[in-house]
């Protein structure tokens, strides 16, 4: 992390279900997130209702503003948007820019008083009030994980990492929108009916990734859904009640694979929370009391450049 990065006081945030599911859940929103390996339809129908769809993205200065898509700016977008005005904070602004126009959904009472007192600002106040919130900051930053160490002061040579940005579409008053918080205005990309507003997306999306050499793997796409298992249980009680016995068992393992996930997912974010430096520290200690700590060194300095050599000849992705 920069030190513009430390001063904004938002930290990066990880792609990842979890992480968003425990952010709505601190916000007091009912809903969850999941990740979306395909826009097929069968897959989509599995998981309705979808209230919108997060993108991340690989960001590059001077792409086209569209996308590759044919969408044109609203400047007269009667619902919520709000530009990021801070590094890092893309992730919960697009959750937000969600939120935001997604009726009827139950808010916990800190977010719907900060709703209420952004309606009728402008783009930019709106990013600024929002960033500006203790609040929200601390919800973001709850599953970063902890700077322990830094590099500040010690003359290393300054890199430059890739940028990646959230954005989010949804429907909104019989349209599809796309809210990014580094755009200018809300991207309208058309007129859309109901569960409809899916297959518009998955368009917009695909134009989107093909603005980027094939085989690019630098995207994300996550659902914004509501919570299966109260829908699971009803089923579940539906089944039973009808004498439907092997109905209720797949019902069953469908809510074992949704509370095992959920138990993942919460350690997971246990270890995103936890400090590993004092656990780095005495993993070093015991190899150099040992004395394998220089072997160590070395064979991780050979990993490296093979890794190194790999992601240059275009065998190896940079995330692996």
């Amino acid at each position: 992390m920069s030190e513009d990065d430390e001063s904004s006081g938002w930290q990066l945030t990880e792609s990842d279900p979890g992480v968003f599911t425990e952010l709505l859940k601190k916000l007091g929103v009912p809903l969850q997130v999941d990740d979306l390996y395909s826009l097929d339809d069968e897959i989509l129908a599995t998981m309705q209702p979808i209230y919108a769809l997060i993108f991340l993205f690989k960001w590059i200065a001077g792409a086209d503003e569209k996308g590759g898509a044919e969408g044109t700016y609203d400047e007269d977008f009667p619902g919520f948007f709000a530009h990021q005005v801070v590094n890092n904070a893309c992730a919960t602004l697009a959750v937000l820019n969600g939120l935001g126009n997604i009726p009827n959904i139950p808010k916990g009472e800190e977010l719907g008083e900060l709703l209420s007192f952004t309606a009728g600002m402008d783009p930019q106040t709106t990013g600024l009030a929002i960033t500006s919130s203790t609040y929200l900051r601390a919800a973001h930053n709850s599953l970063s994980p902890p700077s322990a160490i830094s590099l500040d002061g010690l003359g290393l040579p300054k890199t430059t990492e890739e940028a990646y940005h959230f954005v989010v579409y949804l429907p909104y008053l019989g349209s599809l929108y796309e809210l990014d918080g580094l755009k200018r205005y809300p991207v309208k990309h058309g007129h859309v009916d109901g569960e409809g507003w899916l297959g518009k997306a998955r368009d917009v999306i695909n134009s989107r990734i093909a603005t980027y050499p094939p085989g690019s793997i630098h995207f994300n796409l996550q659902a914004l859904r509501a919570d299966p298992l109260p829908r699971l249980q009803t089923q579940l009680e539906e089944h039973r009640g009808s004498g439907a016995t092997s109905l209720a068992h797949q019902v069953e393992h469908d809510m074992a694979i949704e509370l095992e996930k959920r138990k993942r997912w919460d350690f997971e974010n246990s270890l995103r929370r936890h400090n590993h430096t004092g656990l780095v520290h005495a993993l070093l200690l015991g190899l150099a009391k040992t004395a394998k700590l220089d072997e160590a060194t070395e064979k991780a300095r050979e990993k490296m450049k093979e890794r190194r050599q790999k992601i240059k000849e275009g065998k190896m992705n940079e995330d692996w």
